[in-house]
């Protein structure tokens, strides 16, 4: 990856209406954080990320969903609760920011990963959590198909990871395309990011965020062709 030829882009954003508050989705190893980070820069915004690192539970829960799928999913929860609670104390809201995950998520990952008994519980706690996230101006989907994740994920190269499968990133994929099929709660932008790199072509990127900036409301489809 070539960082100079991202900071040396160049991109019009004189006059330009910018959304405030954009939220970037997509299955594990799609490139969401990666984009999020990429927009704050050329935004000068802030980013509200995941921390996956500091989930003592994820790494045994790669290795074996079954019985940690539930710590796991909890930890998370109450992750990002705390994130939305410390901004709305600090008066946070304000400030533009780029976050690389969505709320509503949360509940989709547990639907996947939890048995019965277990989603059960996993909803009492979240009816009880009081979750105050601000309504995202623009929700980026980022969608590849699990072949095209799988690669990612080696490419990448996070120990942790090499042991997710198949079959588990075909169910999220699956249930993200249930998520989105149904959202409307703010404008959506479904990214085909199966043959563009937004991870190392700059031109990719520009073609991207060109577009985006034209979405005002309802949903949209991004299906480019790869630059060279």
């Amino acid at each position: 990856m070539n960082s100079d030829a991202f900071d040396n882009l160049v991109i019009d954003l004189d006059n330009r209406d910018i959304p405030r508050f954009i939220a970037v989705e997509g299955n594990i190893g799609v490139g969401k954080t990666t984009l999020a980070k990429r927009l704050a820069r050329t935004f000068n915004y802030e980013t509200l990320l995941e921390q996956a690192e500091e989930n003592p539970f994820l790494e045994r829960f790669y290795v074996d969903r079954k019985n940690h799928a539930l710590p796991t999913q909890l930890f998370f929860l109450f992750q990002r609760s705390r994130q939305f609670q410390d901004l709305r104390q600090a008066d946070m809201f304000e400030p533009v920011r780029v976050a690389d995950f969505l709320i509503d998520k949360d509940p989709l990952f547990a639907s996947v990963t939890l048995d019965d008994d277990e989603l059960s519980l996993y909803y009492k706690v979240y009816e009880q959590l009081t979750i105050d996230a601000p309504k995202p101006d623009l929700v980026i989907y980022l969608q590849a198909p699990v072949d095209t994740l799988l690669k990612r994920i080696g490419q990448r190269g996070r120990t942790a990871e090499q042991t997710i499968d198949h079959h588990y990133l075909n169910e999220l994929n699956e249930a993200y395309t249930r998520l989105f099929h149904y959202y409307s709660s703010s404008p959506l932008l479904i990214v085909n990011a199966a043959e563009i790199d937004l991870v190392n072509n700059p031109d990719d990127y520009k073609q991207l965020v060109e577009y985006l900036l034209t979405v005002k409301s309802g949903r949209h489809y991004f299906n480019p062709a790869p630059t060279l």
